[in-house]
């Protein structure tokens, strides 16, 4: 059978629709796709979102905690070393004149003498850094303050890096919170330094 001028062009018009069928199938498939990973992208930052808020909520009752473990026995330890203390403030907040804020996890005093207390879980290096920055400007951001013995310590559970270390050798009480308790790690014989 003789192939024609008219069967030729039509198997090319029916080639050319097919053609065109497909492009519109790969186009539709495509804007799935893209709708798909918007809404994958959607989801996701709202899956993060929530994270977030739970990591946050869960980051500071656990904060808390260790505050709490670490402020019932402030006053005992801190008086068995000889510094008579007789209350504890926590959370100590303000704003610095740069309008930057700051805050003091615990606070022991007794009038004159003031021990300044960092609560870290896991204490770095860095931290140690840190919060001896923050303690040489206390008087500065808290003028009230101004005329007291300040003395610094940091509370931890674990420690990185040889933290623990840094914190005495930066003059800070150094008190490690344990299972029910806290208890301080530096030497009796160890000297804090004053601010």
């Amino acid at each position: 059978m003789a192939t024609t001028y008219e069967d030729v062009l039509n198997l090319f018009r029916e080639t050319d629709r097919k053609f065109q069928e497909t492009d519109r199938k790969f186009q539709e498939t495509d804007r799935k796709f893209q709708e798909t990973e918007r809404l994958l992208r959607e989801q996701s930052q709202a899956t993060e979102k929530k994270l977030n808020a739970l990591e946050r909520l869960f980051t500071s009752q656990w904060g808390k905690l260790m505050e709490s473990l670490v402020e019932g026995d402030l006053v005992e330890l801190l008086t068995a070393r000889g510094i008579a203390i007789t209350d504890t403030t926590t959370r100590l907040k303000g704003q610095r004149a740069d309008g930057g804020n700051f805050e003091f996890d615990i606070i022991a005093h007794d009038g004159a003498e003031l021990v300044v207390v960092e609560v870290k879980t896991t204490l770095k290096p860095q931290d140690v850094e840190d919060f001896v920055a923050r303690l040489r400007q206390m008087k500065h951001w808290i003028p009230r303050y101004a005329n007291n013995r300040i003395y610094g310590a940091m509370a931890w559970l674990t420690a990185d890096a040889g933290a623990e270390r840094m914190v005495e050798n930066r003059g800070l009480f150094s008190i490690r919170a344990t299972g029910h308790s806290a208890a301080i790690q530096n030497a009796p014989t160890f000297t804090p330094r004053a601010w």
